[in-house]
């Protein structure tokens, strides 16, 4: 199974796409209550959504594994992103909602953990950080600008209606000042909401790669569903180029400023 794909880009700018799979190996598959409960936290079509990020010269690392597999942006030792607030872990056991992801007795035990992260984890973080380390060769400074979405309500996870643009930098960490403060001025002229470290602060890949003083500058997008798709409807959603069409203009110019911002950098 070619699960992993790595396209390579010479901008200052690394694009990842950690969320988007929906391959479930079959040994994994056979212990889940159902595919479609296990695909249902899935940043649905965000792949589709960014498809232009290649066409700017960007890298763009994707995963075609499920997030129930192992989710990729979670710290690798399980310790928690946000304590003291809802979330799933490493290898999830429920949806965001709470519902069991596995047959009784069937979830992942250590060494079943240790195996994921050894086959699917481990080689996702390998190519960022490859990446990272070629494009730093040749760029004083880029940016890793990580991918997600999430359904615009979830109430286990956070109260009432999302806004639809969620930065995160790690509260100003995985960032320089110049960099976050472009994305919050790029979603503040949208026509949409933003909150900036609010609720997504960044997972494990801003978090692990942000590194300013080193070039490195991290930026993670969460995106409320409703902002590209119609989340009216019931089961996978469709993807309605009509329906994405204004945000993928918003974020083409976004991630145009920030390869042309990160390549002005010193």
């Amino acid at each position: 199974m070619t699960w992993l794909t790595v396209t390579r880009g010479d901008a200052p700018l690394l694009v990842s796409m950690p969320h988007t799979g929906t391959t479930l190996p079959d040994g994994i598959e056979n212990d889940l209550v159902s595919r479609e409960l296990a695909l249902h936290d899935t940043d649905w079509w965000i792949d589709r959504l960014y498809d232009f990020a290649a066409g700017l010269g960007a890298t763009v690392v994707h995963t075609a594994v499920s997030r129930t597999v192992i989710d990729v942006n979670r710290d690798p030792s399980g310790a928690s992103l946000y304590p003291g607030q809802a979330t799933t872990g490493l290898c999830p056991v429920t949806t965001f909602d709470g519902r069991p992801l596995y047959r009784p007795g069937r979830e992942p035990d250590l060494g079943e953990i240790e195996r994921r992260k050894q086959t699917y984890f481990t080689p996702y973080h390998d190519a960022l950080s490859r990446e990272v380390s070629r494009l730093r060769e040749a760029h004083p400074a880029i940016v890793v600008y990580d991918c997600h979405s999430i359904r615009s309500f979830v109430p286990r996870l956070f109260d009432g209606e999302l806004p639809i643009l969620n930065i995160g930098t790690n509260g100003g960490l995985s960032a320089a000042p110049e960099i976050e403060r472009l994305v919050v001025e790029a979603c503040a002229g949208s026509s949409v909401s933003h909150v900036l470290n609010g609720r997504f602060k960044g997972g494990w890949i801003t978090r692990s790669l942000g590194n300013p003083a080193a070039g490195v500058h991290a930026v993670q997008m969460e995106i409320a569903c409703r902002g590209y798709i119609d989340e009216t409807e019931e089961g996978t959603p469709i993807y309605d180029p009509a329906v994405a069409t204004p945000m993928r203009l918003f974020l083409t110019d976004l991630l145009t400023s920030l390869r042309d911002r990160a390549a002005a950098m010193a």
